[in-house]
């Protein structure tokens, strides 16, 4: 297979609008978090707890998709200059790594996706109370 240094260019528009889309996942939980310690009703204080514990397990798996995606990012660079300076086969296996990387940053985001569904729910059944 040829590889051209603009091979893992491509992905650098993708994995920055990925890690900003990641970013504002993270800016959202944080202010939700922020409006559930403000809220001191006894009646849904059983409720704010399971918030809290899907919040936690969301930010855990929001800080693996970034972890995941900068590693991604930061391979896709040390590739690129590994095929601008003619290492042909290590410029091919840091872009493979930097695609693993991806695919794993990717996975946890549908996870985080799955989590955040149920803590619409939790959401849901308060107003239902």
């Amino acid at each position: 297979m040829e590889i051209t240094i603009t091979t893992p260019g491509l992905l650098f528009p993708a994995i920055s609008l990925l890690l900003l889309a990641y970013t504002n996942r993270f800016v959202v939980l944080t202010n939700v978090i922020r409006q559930l310690s403000g809220k001191e009703d006894a009646k849904t204080q059983a409720i704010i707890r399971r918030q809290i514990a899907s919040l936690r397990s969301r930010l855990q798996i929001i800080r693996a998709m970034q972890l995941f995606g900068v590693s991604s990012f930061f391979c896709c660079v040390v590739a690129t200059l590994a095929l601008f300076l003619s290492y042909i086969i290590a410029g091919k296996v840091l872009f493979g790594v930097s695609l693993v990387l991806l695919s794993i940053s990717l996975a946890f985001s549908v996870y985080e996706i799955q989590i955040s569904t149920n803590a619409i729910t939790i959401e849901i059944e308060r107003l239902d109370s």
